[in-house]
Protein backbone atom coordinates (compact mmCIF):
# COMPACT_ATOMS: atom_id res chain seq x y z
CA UNK A 1 0.00 0.00 0.00
CA UNK A 2 1.37 3.42 -1.05
CA UNK A 3 1.67 6.20 1.53
CA UNK A 4 -0.95 8.98 1.30
CA UNK A 5 0.36 12.17 -0.36
CA UNK A 6 1.14 14.96 2.06
CA UNK A 7 -1.55 17.67 2.11
CA UNK A 8 -0.39 21.22 1.64
CA UNK A 9 -2.31 23.80 3.64
CA UNK A 10 -4.54 25.99 1.46
CA UNK A 11 -4.00 29.72 1.87
CA UNK A 12 -6.86 31.66 3.48
CA UNK A 13 -8.79 33.87 1.04
CA UNK A 14 -7.76 37.49 1.20
CA UNK A 15 -10.27 39.80 2.83
CA UNK A 16 -11.59 42.54 0.61
CA UNK A 17 -12.71 45.90 1.92
CA UNK A 18 -16.39 46.63 1.51
CA UNK A 19 -17.10 49.83 -0.34
CA UNK A 20 -19.97 52.09 0.67
CA UNK A 21 -23.07 51.59 -1.46
CA UNK A 22 -23.72 54.48 -3.83
CA UNK A 23 -26.87 56.45 -3.05
CA UNK A 24 -29.24 56.72 -5.96
CA UNK A 25 -29.98 60.22 -7.18
CA UNK A 26 -33.34 60.19 -8.94
CA UNK A 27 -34.78 63.72 -9.36
CA UNK A 28 -37.90 62.65 -11.27
CA UNK A 29 -40.09 59.55 -11.45
CA UNK A 30 -43.52 58.11 -10.88
CA UNK A 31 -45.79 57.80 -7.85
CA UNK A 32 -48.42 55.05 -7.83
CA UNK A 33 -51.35 55.28 -5.41
CA UNK A 34 -53.50 52.17 -4.99
CA UNK A 35 -56.54 53.01 -2.86
CA UNK A 36 -58.61 49.92 -2.06
CA UNK A 37 -61.48 49.57 0.40
CA UNK A 38 -59.12 48.12 3.02
CA UNK A 39 -55.76 49.86 2.58
CA UNK A 40 -53.83 52.50 0.63
CA UNK A 41 -50.45 51.66 -0.91
CA UNK A 42 -48.08 54.35 -2.21
CA UNK A 43 -45.18 53.23 -4.41
CA UNK A 44 -42.52 55.55 -5.81
CA UNK A 45 -40.48 54.46 -8.83
CA UNK A 46 -37.89 55.91 -11.18
CA UNK A 47 -38.95 56.78 -14.78
CA UNK A 48 -38.27 53.20 -15.95
CA UNK A 49 -40.49 51.70 -13.24
CA UNK A 50 -37.86 50.37 -10.80
CA UNK A 51 -39.28 50.68 -7.28
CA UNK A 52 -37.39 53.12 -5.06
CA UNK A 53 -39.63 52.90 -1.99
CA UNK A 54 -43.09 51.76 -1.02
CA UNK A 55 -45.33 52.35 1.99
CA UNK A 56 -48.86 51.49 2.98
CA UNK A 57 -51.28 52.63 5.64
CA UNK A 58 -50.67 49.30 7.39
CA UNK A 59 -46.90 49.80 7.48
CA UNK A 60 -47.45 53.24 9.04
CA UNK A 61 -48.98 51.65 12.13
CA UNK A 62 -52.69 51.69 11.27
CA UNK A 63 -54.63 48.49 11.90
CA UNK A 64 -58.02 47.16 10.87
CA UNK A 65 -60.60 49.59 9.54
CA UNK A 66 -58.37 52.59 10.33
CA UNK A 67 -56.13 51.59 7.39
CA UNK A 68 -58.90 52.58 4.97
CA UNK A 69 -59.29 56.13 6.30
CA UNK A 70 -58.20 59.25 4.41
CA UNK A 71 -55.88 60.22 7.27
CA UNK A 72 -54.00 56.91 7.01
CA UNK A 73 -53.61 57.42 3.25
CA UNK A 74 -52.15 60.89 3.78
CA UNK A 75 -49.67 59.64 6.38
CA UNK A 76 -48.58 56.81 4.04
CA UNK A 77 -48.06 59.24 1.15
CA UNK A 78 -46.04 61.65 3.28
CA UNK A 79 -43.84 58.81 4.57
CA UNK A 80 -43.20 57.55 1.03
CA UNK A 81 -42.12 61.02 -0.13
CA UNK A 82 -39.88 61.36 2.93
CA UNK A 83 -38.08 58.11 1.97
CA UNK A 84 -37.83 59.16 -1.68
CA UNK A 85 -36.46 62.63 -0.89
CA UNK A 86 -33.40 60.93 0.63
CA UNK A 87 -32.68 59.81 -2.95
CA UNK A 88 -33.07 63.31 -4.37
CA UNK A 89 -36.66 62.76 -5.57
CA UNK A 90 -38.47 66.02 -6.45
CA UNK A 91 -40.92 65.65 -9.35
CA UNK A 92 -43.48 62.92 -9.99
CA UNK A 93 -46.09 61.80 -12.47
CA UNK A 94 -48.92 60.39 -10.32
CA UNK A 95 -50.97 57.31 -11.25
CA UNK A 96 -54.15 56.77 -9.19
CA UNK A 97 -55.85 53.39 -9.03
CA UNK A 98 -58.83 52.14 -7.04
CA UNK A 99 -61.90 53.62 -5.44
CA UNK A 100 -60.97 53.73 -1.77
CA UNK A 101 -61.62 56.65 0.56
CA UNK A 102 -57.93 57.61 0.79
CA UNK A 103 -57.55 58.33 -2.90
CA UNK A 104 -57.77 62.14 -2.92
CA UNK A 105 -56.14 62.53 0.48
CA UNK A 106 -53.08 60.51 -0.58
CA UNK A 107 -52.65 62.90 -3.49
CA UNK A 108 -52.83 65.85 -1.08
CA UNK A 109 -50.27 64.07 1.12
CA UNK A 110 -47.81 63.89 -1.78
CA UNK A 111 -48.29 67.60 -2.44
CA UNK A 112 -48.06 68.56 1.23
CA UNK A 113 -44.79 66.64 1.66
CA UNK A 114 -43.21 68.93 -0.94
CA UNK A 115 -43.38 66.75 -4.05
CA UNK A 116 -43.87 68.62 -7.30
CA UNK A 117 -46.68 66.88 -9.21
CA UNK A 118 -46.21 66.97 -12.99
CA UNK A 119 -49.33 65.07 -14.06
CA UNK A 120 -52.16 62.96 -12.61
CA UNK A 121 -53.56 59.93 -14.43
CA UNK A 122 -56.39 57.66 -13.29
CA UNK A 123 -55.70 54.00 -14.13
CA UNK A 124 -58.70 52.47 -12.34
CA UNK A 125 -60.01 49.43 -14.20
CA UNK A 126 -63.50 49.93 -15.67
CA UNK A 127 -65.64 46.86 -16.45
CA UNK A 128 -66.72 47.04 -20.10
CA UNK A 129 -69.26 44.21 -20.27
CA UNK A 130 -69.17 42.60 -16.87
CA UNK A 131 -69.29 38.92 -16.08
CA UNK A 132 -71.84 36.49 -17.50
CA UNK A 133 -75.29 36.97 -16.00
CA UNK A 134 -77.15 34.27 -14.11
CA UNK A 135 -79.41 31.83 -15.92
CA UNK A 136 -83.08 32.79 -16.30
CA UNK A 137 -85.17 31.51 -13.38
CA UNK A 138 -87.84 29.00 -14.36
CA UNK A 139 -91.04 29.14 -12.36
Amino acid sequence: MAPAPAKTPTPAPEKTKKTAKKKKNVPEGRAYILASYNNTIVTITDPEGTVLCSTSAGSCGFKGTRKATPHAAQVAAEKAVEKAKAMGFQKAHVFLKGIGTGREQALRGLNQAGLQIESIRDTTAIPHNGCRSRRARRV
